[in-house]
């Protein structure tokens, strides 16, 4: 065979590769294991947001093959998902991040095949060697909660802490090993103070004017940890509330790309009374911006400057009609009352202004409005 041929019978076989190459693409995108229609029924632009749909549905569609792709079909493009587990054996949900303009729907094919893997944007962990700690974070924002090794100590503090972060990088591990968290190398820093407060959104009884913190947490336990959300549960010790002996379970949720996390709070006594309850943002002095907004169930928070470290938005969404909200006890707090073993759920969570992504009270109070309309008007999955 002379070159020229065989030069010509190469670059043939080459494009046949090529093309047959696309027709599987083709062929496997036009006929797919099923089809998963998502509809965005608000006025809000759905910006990379996570949708769940249970993972059983979804199994019965997959003839035998539990490895599959998500492919969105107008982009051509592979979508993240995570199998969402819930500390059971086998997952439960599917998580899968998306976008969706107001009004839009987005097609995505199931396709046999391995997914790529998904980078982690989001991390949780018990840190024993901070006096028992347990913090978490994602791409935007970052948290922790103390146990109680720190309740001897005189820097104990009981709420939800915040560490303000103006990268996407997660930097749980490496501040702590670190341990100079508290100036801003680049990344963000540690400065916003808790003390024995409810700090950034916790909750805890109200009874004859008095806060009856939970203190700190006795255990934990990690349900899912990313790449996409990670979710983990906090006990702790039983407490005499107004002569009521309680114990409380708070299971907290954090999703990629979200300023606030899921809060579900179980309140667990005798009897069948219902149990006032309080869910707080630690108030500063000086003038900051406050969002009362019974209606739509909101509480924000734009605290006051601080010249060195920049401003911090602290904000709460509620699922449930609140029953009133005031400042009171070095606290702006919203009020709810609650049966026993029956879960609460709010979202609580923040914003930096150094951030550069929400730079001022009007950006955050519309945020929360956003939010709240998001959590009324979830995105609509149909598996076809």
């Amino acid at each position: 065979m002379s070159k020229s041929i065989f030069k010509n019978s190469l670059k043939l076989f080459i494009t046949a590769l090529v093309v047959i190459g696309f027709s599987v693409k083709g062929f496997c995108q036009s006929n797919p294991l099923c089809t998963i229609e998502i509809k965005n029924p608000s006025a809000i632009f759905r910006d990379h947001e996570l949708v769940s749909f249970p993972y059983e549905k979804l199994l019965a569609k997959l003839s035998g093959s539990k490895a599959f792709k998500l492919i969105e079909l107008q982009t051509e493009t592979e979508i993240p998902f995570q199998l969402e587990y819930k500390g059971k054996k086998q997952p439960v949900n599917v998580l899968m991040q998306i976008s969706c303009a107001p009004g839009a729907r987005i097609l995505v094919a199931v396709v046999s095949g391995n997914p790529a893997v998904v980078a982690p944007k989001t991390f949780a962990r018990f840190v024993p060697e901070r006096f028992d700690d347990f913090a978490w974070e994602n791409d935007r924002v970052a948290f922790r909660m103390y146990g109680q090794a720190l309740e001897s100590r005189k820097d104990n503090a009981y709420g939800i802490d915040v560490w303000s972060k103006r990268t996407s990088d997660l930097i749980i591990n490496k501040w702590y090993k670190s341990g100079d968290y508290h100036i801003d190398h680049g990344e963000g820093l540690d400065c916003y103070g808790v003390g024995l407060t409810l700090g950034a959104g916790d909750i805890a009884p109200y009874i004859n004017d008095s806060i009856y913190f939970t203190n700190n947490f006795k255990s934990w336990k990690i349900l899912d940890n990313g790449p996409l959300r990670s979710t983990f549960q906090l006990t702790y010790a039983i407490k005499n509330v107004a002569n009521i002996p309680v114990a409380v379970t708070k299971t907290i949720s954090l999703d990629a790309g979200s300023q606030l996390n899921r809060v579900e709070v179980t309140f667990n006594y005798s009897g069948n009374s219902e149990l006032p309850v309080v869910i707080g943002i630690v108030k500063r002095n000086g003038k900051g911006k406050i969002l009362f907004d019974e209606q739509q169930s909101i509480m924000g928070y734009w605290e006051p400057e601080n010249p060195a470290n920049g401003t911090t938005g602290v904000g709460c969404v509620f699922t449930q009609p609140v029953k009133g909200m005031t400042i009171a006890k070095g606290h702006i707090l919203s009020s709810a009352k609650i049966h026993s073993q029956q879960p609460y759920v709010y979202y609580t969570g923040v914003a930096w202004n150094k951030a550069n992504k929400i730079t001022s009270s009007e950006k955050w109070f519309t945020y929360l409005s956003d939010f709240s309309n998001t959590v009324k008007h979830p995105l609509e999955i149909n598996i076809r």
